[in-house]
């Protein structure tokens, strides 16, 4: 981590604070990688990146590390001192944005249509949910996002084999590929930490099954 490995080191709670995880940003504001508070140092110290505070102003080190910690404040032991720990990072030199693409996944279409069914708008467990080709796959209907919605089981096992016209049954949305960005599948098994939230609003925490396979 080079100079700046031996002028942070960790306090209490110990080192797992170095592990813990910090939301990196482009010079946009747009979330592009989760990296350590250990790495998130060394970018900072190397000037690469600054530090953002919860007003969203932003710090060189010198200038974090003269920052006042406050009883809320995760910190860090240093030479002389302490300093805190930051949990937002934005690169000064990087505007690319992640690739804009949403794994056509069980837990996606969960996630897109709220774990609500579709015909009767009822907010369940996933466990009480299941996925349903609006065109039945006996009739030609294809694994895609405009033809799958999400049902309860009792909606599926009255919808059948047949269209919604066909059952008599009325889709609550038309179903769409939704324009999420998810930026790193490791990110969302994390803890989110509230520093976090405010640039994570336009991205889901559905990345992480599989894949399912599109006709």
């Amino acid at each position: 981590m080079s100079a700046a490995a031996d002028m942070v080191a960790p306090t209490l709670p110990g080192a797992g604070l170095l592990n813990s995880k910090v939301l990196v940003l482009n010079r946009s504001y747009l979330p592009v990688h989760v990296t350590s508070v250990k790495r998130a140092f060394a970018l900072l110290y190397q000037g690469v990146a600054k530090a953002v505070d919860e007003q969203y102003h932003t710090f060189d080190f010198d200038s974090w590390r003269d920052l006042s910690i406050e009883v809320q404040h995760e910190r860090l032991g240093i030479v002389n001192g302490f300093i805190r720990v930051p949990r937002v990072l934005l690169l000064t030199a990087y505007e690319r944005v992640p690739k804009r693409h949403v794994r056509f996944s069980r837990f996606n279409i969960f996630a897109r249509d709220g774990n609500t069914c579709q015909y009767c708008h009822k907010k369940l467990p996933r466990t009480e949910l299941n996925l349903d080709h609006i065109i039945p796959r006996s009739r030609g209907g294809m694994s895609t996002w405009e033809n799958i919605v999400c049902s309860c089981h009792h909606c599926n096992r009255r919808k059948g084999g047949r269209t919604p016209d066909e059952a008599g049954m009325h889709l609550f949305r038309r179903p769409r590929r939704p324009e999420w960005t998810p930026f790193s599948s490791e990110m969302f098994s994390l803890r989110r930490y509230r520093e976090w939230m405010p640039y994570l609003s336009q991205v889901d925490s559905a990345y992480w099954n599989t894949e399912l396979i599109q006709d």
